[in-house]
């Protein structure tokens, strides 16, 4: 869960919500001023759904109400939309939220019934207990996917749907025949054997045996577009991406089990547990939580070794001292961490003796259990995320700041600026700017450099520079408090240089080199004041000097969050200007996905937007697809959704 704002405020901030929030699939969760759930909904771009719900003008009356109680929101991050249709379903069920529609029947999920006692089978929409005798099929998460999933069987193997009563009745054909979606079994019109040979097709398909009848449609799009029948293509072509929706991991659970699955995350001097509760196979939802003190050497090491020290801790405390001995706490069979902790083996002992069976803590997972460990380690990123960004952590680390660096006036506008570029190639700025609020991004820039030698960081710095601050004596622009270089003394010189050249004064220039070691907490900080005069023969201030500040640092913090910000801002940049630059599409700038697996691909799913909405595991499904291929393809469609 990630808390957007604490409950003890007097009005929810939404527009400062909403900044942290990412363009992706997922489930949030509205709280009142006493923490309670009041309405859980899904989205299939976070961002958009919510900030829909702080327009100026709502028309429903019950959403005014519930938005007037809002005073915090939790969300979680999904890899599809529908595993988070999935999740609010769960979720309602659980919270029973009070501005949510709750159904009496628990057994709302409907599967696909086969009859199994006529000659004739018929396939029908199911709910509730599964007494007849047949085959169950599900269940599906909506009764709209079992209807879409029953009318494209219908086009595809033409088994029969309607009642026993109507089929026993008939002395005719009905209109379903008529449109070419029933074989008239009723009247005779189709053998046994070829009517089982239909049945078995849906049964397969059913069953995720549906690659040969993608790899039939593949064959059937391409006939009839040797044929120049482009209009049957076309419809080849949308059955093909209705298949792929239907495949896109709709069914609740494909693997039972009881587990624990926790991912945790560090940064800027803060860190995040984020648990998730599996159940029967079954998302029940997850909580963050937000250890109080993050030790110095959690800082700095790396981010592995930060996050595992973390676990280190939490583990213990979470897990041993809250049964009592009385087992309270609902401690599953298997735990699934995204870090290996250094007493994993003392602590799964440990859980063995107290809960008096065999508790097993897994970090190196495959399948589905991967799948929700990644999904863990999203929300504990977002979260952790939120928390930097809130605004009484930012006035903090802007406070520390200010008495860091000895300033009279505390800062309130920072800007830093980077270079990316891939061996000089598309080189790309970026401008990103921070305000007592955190980052403040429709003031961020970026700007495409021209006219250097490839490979010229200084150059490049030099003219995003000049261009940005050319802006500010035009009025188009605001004066930074302090403005951030991402390098050495070499880029600060060229940031000298510039706002000598445009006569600009009273802004604090500040470096940011790595350390001898190049990693986060040994940064070295070049500090220079523009009112002093540039020494061109030098291309150095007279005046510059060197701070480096302790790893555990607020006011470091906030310097790394800029500073990997812009970085981040940057690359982003330079990626969308060298595919545009190469005239290619997003799949052709995909290492190792070639013309023929690009091909297949596009045919596989039905075209480039069905592709772009797949999930890792769909797109990995296709043949000659790995995991990790398609990875990088979802990446390569999925790269600014954060922006």
């Amino acid at each position: 869960m990630n808390q957007a704002a604490s409950p003890s405020s007097s009005r929810f901030d939404s527009r400062a919500f909403l900044k942290t929030l990412p363009g992706k699939p997922g489930v949030y969760r509205m709280c009142d001023e006493s923490g309670t759930v009041i309405y859980v909904g899904k989205a299939i771009n976070l961002k958009k759904r919510l900030a829909s719900y702080f327009r100026k003008n709502l028309d429903s009356p019950k959403t005014k109400v519930l938005v007037s109680r809002i005073q915090a929101i939790e969300v979680t991050v999904t890899h599809t939309e529908t595993e988070a249709l999935l999740l609010e379903n769960n979720l309602i069920k659980s919270l029973k939220p009070r501005y949510n529609v709750l159904y009496r029947d628990d057994k709302s999920y409907p599967s696909i019934f086969l009859s199994s006692q006529h000659d004739f089978p018929a396939l029908a929409v199911h709910r509730g207990a599964q007494r007849r005798k047949g085959r169950y099929f599900g269940p599906y998460p909506s009764a709209g996917a079992v209807r879409e999933t029953l009318n494209l069987l219908q086009k595809l193997f033409p088994v029969r749907q309607c009642e026993d009563s109507f089929f026993g009745n008939r002395s005719r054909a009905c209109l379903q025949y008529q449109i070419k979606r029933c074989t008239a079994p009723c009247v005779g019109l189709i053998s046994k054997q070829a009517y089982a040979e239909d049945v078995a097709h849906a049964v397969m398909f059913l069953q995720g045996k549906s690659s040969e009848v993608i790899d039939a449609l593949v064959g059937s799009m391409e006939q009839a577009a040797e044929k120049l029948d482009f209009e049957q293509a076309a419809r080849y072509r949308d059955q093909i991406a209705s298949l792929r929706r239907i495949q896109e991991k709709q069914y609740i659970s494909q693997e039972q089990g009881d587990f624990d699955v926790i991912a945790a995350s560090t940064a800027g001097g803060l860190g995040c547990i984020q648990i998730f509760t599996i159940r029967g196979g079954r998302n029940l939802g997850n909580r963050s939580f937000f250890p109080r003190q993050v030790d110095m050497a959690m800082e700095q090491a790396d981010t592995s070794e930060s996050a595992a020290a973390l676990l280190d801790a939490f583990l213990p405390q979470h897990y041993l001292a809250a049964t009592g001995g009385q087992g309270s706490r609902d401690i599953p069979t298997e735990i699934l961490l995204s870090h290996a902790p250094e007493n994993m083996a003392l602590l799964e002992q440990a859980l063995n003796v107290q809960e008096g069976r065999k508790i097993r803590l897994a970090t190196r997972l495959r399948g589905q259990r991967a799948r929700w460990l990644k999904m863990a380690m999203q929300n504990a990123e977002q979260a952790l995320t939120l928390r930097l960004n809130s605004k009484a952590n930012m006035l903090q680390r802007f406070e520390a700041l200010q008495e860091a660096l000895e300033l009279a006036d505390m800062p309130t506008r920072l800007e830093c600026f980077d270079i990316s570029h891939t061996m000089g190639e598309a080189t790309v700025a970026s401008c990103v700017v921070f305000d007592l609020n955190g980052p403040l991004k429709s003031d961020y820039r970026r700007f495409n450099i021209e006219d250097i030698t490839g490979g010229d960081d200084y150059a490049a710095m030099h003219q995003a520079l000049t261009r940005r601050y050319r802006r500010l004596k035009e009025g188009e622009a605001k004066l930074p408090d302090i403005l951030f270089i991402d390098g050495g003394k070499g880029q600060l010189s060229q940031a000298q240089a510039v706002l000598a050249e445009q006569q600009i004064k009273g802004v604090l220039l500040v470096g940011i080199a790595k350390g001898p070691e190049r990693k986060p907490g040994k940064e070295v900080l070049w500090l220079s004041q523009t009112d002093i005069d540039f020494d061109s023969d030098s291309g150095l201030l007279d005046s510059v000097r060197e701070i480096i500040l302790s790893a555990d640092a607020a006011a470091l913090h906030l310097i790394q969050q800029i500073r990997d910000e812009a970085h981040r801002f940057a690359i982003t940049g330079h990626r969308q200007r060298r595919q545009r630059t190469r005239n290619t599409s997003v799949l052709e700038a995909i290492a190792g996905l070639g013309p023929k697996r690009r091909q297949l691909l596009l045919k596989q799913f039905g075209g480039l937007q069905e592709v772009a909405r797949a999930g890792v595991e769909d797109l990995a499904s296709v043949s000659g697809i790995s995991t990790a291929l398609a990875e990088l393809i979802y990446d390569a469609f999925h790269t600014n959704e954060n922006e």
